[in-house]
């Protein structure tokens, strides 16, 4: 970044901020804090009304903007396929808002830019191949869980665990304070406090059967940061399995949060899992079939054995 472009990005920054320190614009564009301050000289200079208040950092005049900035190709191509991440992801009210604001930047480009925003669209596509039978009921779950979210409104849903009770039932109600969503290999997953484990879990959108809005409201706890919060690791179960070598690419694609690691052995290739319970990796397992061998735990030994044994009478 030359001295003008920086000059010219801390000037939105100073546009973006109400007040924002030397220290901290020196940090953003990885130069010293002299250099901003003389920056913040040259701009005062030529006429852009720059306030410091020694001890708090830099400020804009109050009323003073910058002329609408143009984009470059690359970033025009950014926040288009923005616009289609959001259109194919997000609930239906702002799919109609993505749209409205593609037009909307489409519009205000010059055509050379336009026309080469388009040619670099052309090479790339975020493909969206279909959706699960539960796909518009997401949608219009996320809908309602986000409105909660601003609104600081718990929520009271029926949700399917991933393993079942002992008495093969799946379904567990829930009373949540809904904190913030995120999108993890394509599932909405909801971050929430449960009122019945008085902890935070973590919640898939497409495993909600059932979801109402409570009256009831919650506070924010303040030390609480979506972009800054990390789950606690709960893996504490090891499986290992022994592998067919030659679909060792299929189990390092479709398992890599669970997959440790895998060694070369003589008698095949033996993958080591992380798991919370061992039935986590079952369909996993089944799916593949005779190239795999379950080493340990004895007990997912067994419930392979039982699978097998119900499919067995099946055909």
């Amino acid at each position: 970044m030359n001295k003008t472009e920086r000059q010219l990005a801390i000037t939105l920054e100073l546009q973006r901020n109400k007040t924002i320190r030397a220290e901290d614009l020196s940090a953003l564009f990885e130069t010293s804090v002299r250099t901003i301050y003389r920056d913040i000289q040259a701009l005062s200079e030529a006429g852009v009304p720059i306030v410091g208040a020694p001890g708090q950092g830099y400020s804009l005049m109050e009323g003073y903007f910058l002329p609408p900035i143009g984009f470059s190709s690359e970033e025009a191509v950014a926040l288009l396929m923005g616009t289609d991440f959001i259109e194919q992801r997000l609930d239906n009210h702002y799919s109609v808002v993505a749209k409205a604001a593609r037009r909307k930047i489409e519009v205000v480009l010059p055509e050379k830019v336009r026309s080469e925003a388009a040619r670099v669209r052309e090479t790339m596509r975020l493909l969206h191949a279909g959706e699960p039978a539960t796909g518009q009921k997401v949608k219009e779950y996320l809908a309602f869980v986000r409105r909660a979210i601003m609104d600081r409104r718990k929520l009271c849903i029926t949700y399917l665990k991933k393993i079942a009770e002992s008495d093969g039932n799946r379904k567990n109600k829930r009373v949540i304070a809904p904190y913030g969503l995120v999108l993890v290999q394509g599932n909405w997953t909801l971050i929430a406090r449960c009122d019945l484990r008085e902890d935070i879990r973590h919640f898939r959108l497409s495993r909600m059967t059932e979801l109402e809005v409570l009256e009831a409201s919650f506070r924010m706890p303040h030390d609480f940061n979506l972009n800054h919060y990390r789950p606690a690791d709960v893996r504490k179960e090891w499986v290992r399995i022994r592998v067919n070598p030659h679909i060792a690419d299929k189990i390092t694609e479709v398992s890599q949060y669970y997959l440790e690691e895998t060694e070369e052995r003589t008698d095949g290739l033996v993958a080591h899992f992380r798991v919370r319970q061992p039935e986590e990796l079952l369909p996993y397992i089944l799916g593949w079939g005779g190239d795999v061998e379950v080493l340990e735990p004895e007990s997912l030994r067994l419930r392979i054995r039982e699978e097998a044994e119900k499919m067995l009478k099946r055909y």
